[in-house]
């Protein structure tokens, strides 16, 4: 999952990236309001994390600029002042949550959490496809009673396709929400990373979970009767 982060404060903005990533998170920063605007619409993000005092444009402006332009990415807020009419201001705008400062880190994850589920299909800390599941707290990945291991990018790489199960994606919105650069159209990466995946996750019954799309991407949907005798990229 791809996170704008919009903080002015370099040691906060390090610390919450850093965090994020640990997490699995894939995060970029923007030290200013215009720049947040910039990103924020040249991107598509799961979640932006907006301080409100901000150089340039505050995070008000920048909340309503994004929101006026259509963008519906959840927006979740931190500020220093703890004013009840600063969280009523930035809720009207189109904010889903606030969070203020100082905060522990543990609790702004959580947050993210929510409203990745909130903006998501699933509701639960546990995405599933048939017998697949993948528990977002602990990274763990398990086909039915058995747990896969997966690298870093394995695992970020999964929680994108099952976060949006029954829907193409695209080489171009994988590449930019699992290794946030812009997609080379001369690369195999996602090939070859969809090809180990697929690999791991596959059982006895050799159902397809993850399908090519020819010409646009893959999608990930639940198995029939069948995927174990259809041929696939």
């Amino acid at each position: 999952m791809r996170i704008l982060v919009v903080e002015d404060e370099r040691k906060v903005a390090s610390f919450i990236r850093k965090g994020l990533m640990e997490e699995l998170y894939v995060v970029d920063v923007a030290h200013d309001g215009e720049e947040g605007i910039k990103l924020a619409s040249e991107n598509d993000y799961d979640a932006i994390i907006l301080d409100v005092m901000l150089p340039r444009k505050d995070g008000f402006h920048v909340l309503k600029d994004i929101r006026a332009a259509g963008n519906v990415t959840p927006v979740l807020m931190l500020t220093a002042r703890g004013s009840m009419q600063d969280r009523v201001t930035g809720l009207d705008l189109g904010a889903d949550d606030y969070l203020p400062k100082p905060f522990h880190f543990e609790e702004l994850a959580a947050r993210v959490r929510s409203l990745l589920r909130r903006a998501g299909t699933e509701k639960s800390t546990t995405l599933t496809c048939g017998d697949l599941s993948l528990d977002t707290v602990t990274h763990r990945a398990y086909r039915a009673t058995k747990e896969i291991e997966l690298t870093t990018k394995e695992y970020s790489l999964l929680e994108y396709l099952m976060r949006n199960k029954n829907r193409v994606l695209s080489r171009s919105l994988i590449t930019q929400h699992v290794w946030s650069y812009s997609f080379d159209t001369e690369s195999n990466i996602i090939d070859v990373y969809v090809k180990r995946l697929r690999k791991k996750i596959t059982d006895d019954s050799e159902q397809l979970l993850i399908r090519s799309v020819r010409g646009v991407g893959y999608i990930m949907r639940e198995p029939d009767e069948h995927d174990a005798n259809e041929g696939d990229e």
